[in-house]
């Protein structure tokens, strides 16, 4: 998904949000001659994500602005630690500076939260995933900074997977189609390579569901309990999602109870961004 073609038009897009007529100050203050060397520094520990968004915002600004990256993306790191370094014209540098920063801050706060969560679960077999909880137009960033904590993304978009959720279930509810008679029509339309995913929020929605034979049931805002007994009565004829108010002290029993995967919609609308500083100097 992070492509060098979808970071060149996300960043392009955020300098000139930034910048749309030039950086007035730079134009002002800086000599064209001068010269900045820079570095990307943690202040405190964390996980990075982002490094090839941090080096285009620099680069796109002035291609004779030279990045190395001291660090690949999902390397944990502690306070202090150099992650990249920039060196080039100085009015470029600074002009660059914050939009560099605020991809890699965020992107970085994904990461390492994505990885406290994946550390959680640790030799359970559970999967932790993102949802489309996403910012509008930074998806494909976002979901980036999920891997390099070590967690895996559900659906990219509606146009990839059926997701059957519980406002679709109302719906065939109140238009009189039985759940089982319209799931397997809606399988017979979808190309094999299609998946086919179902959320329920009770029990009693079950055999419905698995009379189908669908890929993957959600088990939205169940109790450990419910958990337990749902996982029990699918008895592996579908992967096992468990999703909603899953939280970092939770997320634990929830994997001890035997499903497969824990989508966790915090990990993108709810991370802080990492404490990332640009130490600066100009000669």
């Amino acid at each position: 998904m992070l492509t060098p073609a979808a970071i060149e038009a996300t960043v392009r897009a955020a300098l000139t949000e930034d910048a749309p007529w030039g950086d007035l100050t730079c134009a002002a203050l800086v000599p064209p001659s001068a010269t900045a060397t820079a570095e990307l520094v943690a202040r405190t520990d964390g996980v990075l994500a982002g490094g090839e968004v941090f080096a285009a915002a620099f680069t796109l600004t002035d291609a004779s602005v030279r990045v190395t990256l001291a660090e690949p993306d999902g390397a944990a790191f502690v306070a202090g630690a150099v992650l990249a370094r920039v060196v080039g014209p100085a009015g470029a540098v600074l002009q660059a500076e914050r939009i560099g920063l605020n991809f890699a801050q965020r992107m970085s706060g994904i990461a390492t939260v994505t990885r406290a969560y994946v550390d959680a679960v640790a030799g359970t077999g559970v999967r932790i995933a993102d949802t489309r909880k996403t910012t509008p137009g930074l998806r494909a960033f976002e979901r980036h900074a999920v891997r390099a904590g070590g967690g895996h993304n559900h659906r990219f978009s509606l146009s990839d997977a059926v997701m059957v959720k519980d406002n679709h279930l109302a719906v065939l509810v109140n238009s009189g189609v039985g759940v089982t008679q319209a799931l397997l029509a809606a399988r017979e339309r979808l190309p094999h390579t299609t998946h086919l995913e179902v959320e329920v929020d009770r029990i009693d929605q079950l055999d419905a569901v698995l009379a189908a034979g669908v890929d993957t049931i959600m088990l939205d805002n169940f109790t450990l309990d419910d958990l337990r007994e749902g996982v029990a009565r699918i008895g592996g004829r579908a992967l096992v999602e468990a999703s909603g108010n899953v939280r970092l002290d939770t997320v634990r029993a929830i994997a001890e109870t035997g499903v497969d995967v824990i989508s966790v919609g915090a990990l993108t609308h709810s991370s802080p961004a990492l404490d990332l500083g640009l130490d600066v100097s100009v000669r």
